[in-house]
């Protein structure tokens, strides 16, 4: 829209400045002061907050983070590779009694079905990050469909519960992959604080990220088997009850009723 804007601007500028070699100098001042409005009428309705929120109306994201004004936050884990961590997991996070969100790949499940077992009878939730880690933008919206239903299958099996939030693998998303989700009733759910686990940093530096980032509403993104991440856990947990935060598994971070999403991925409730 906007480059058809420019377009039509440089189309009069340059009618203009045919005219004005055949015009008087009084009337050339009057046609460029009319050209000058002329664009700056268009410019206030392409800049017009109304215009750019109908633009911006049609983005589909996912939940980064929540508006809240609670201390809370919630913890978060990828299982899609290694195993070597799982129940080393589960035993500092009950002995903080905190509960979390796990976001496992299918074949994840296949491998590993007594650690998706022990996490949910440990009380952590256990959601879907697709059945095989595909890059579901390049996905077919049937293939989509496919793909989530397959480890949600798989999870229902196991802990006997079907899913209902999801992560997209490697954190990819279009409009039409959050569209698809959403017509199969499935939240997908991203992060506002980024731990970096999986570059193996020291747990000391998977601290300060997390607690130099960490705010009401945040959703922290932590690897099941990364290097440093059982290491740097305890403290975190620690500083965090220590600050004042209760730590939700995401579906009670989430709020209920009427809500929205808005630029930067943070639902909102509807005022």
């Amino acid at each position: 829209m906007k480059n058809a804007l420019l377009r039509f601007l440089t189309a009069v500028q340059d009618r203009g400045r045919g005219l004005r070699g055949r015009l008087p100098l009084r009337k050339k001042h009057a046609l460029a002061a009319a050209c000058l409005l002329c664009g700056a009428a268009v410019l206030c309705l392409v800049c017009s907050p109304r215009v750019v929120g109908v633009g911006a109306a049609t983005r589909r994201l996912p939940v980064y983070c929540v508006e809240r004004d609670d201390k809370v936050c919630s913890l978060t884990f990828d299982a899609a590779w290694g195993n070597e961590d799982t129940q080393t997991l589960i035993d500092i996070l009950g002995r903080y009694g905190v509960k979390a969100t796990f976001f496992v790949v299918g074949q994840w499940v296949d491998k590993y079905p007594e650690s998706v077992k022990a996490l949910a009878e440990a009380g952590h939730e256990v959601m879907n990050h697709s059945d095989d880690h595909a890059h579901f933008t390049k996905l077919t919206n049937e293939e989509i469909a496919a793909n989530v239903n397959a480890c949600a299958d798989k999870l229902e099996a196991v802990t006997g519960t079907r899913p209902t939030l999801f992560r997209a693998p490697y954190g990819e998303y279009d409009d039409r992959v959050i569209a698809a989700l959403d017509g199969m009733g499935v939240k997908t759910i991203q992060w506002d604080v980024d731990s970096l686990d999986w570059k193996e940093i020291s747990a000391s530096e998977i601290t300060e990220r997390v607690l130099g980032r960490v705010s009401p509403g945040s959703i922290v993104l932590f690897h099941n088997a990364a290097l440093h991440t059982p290491e740097a856990l305890p403290g975190i947990i620690e500083a965090l009850i220590r600050d004042g935060y209760t730590i939700l598994p995401v579906s009670e971070l989430l709020l209920r009723g009427e809500c929205t999403i808005d630029h930067e991925g943070r639902q909102r409730p509807v005022r």
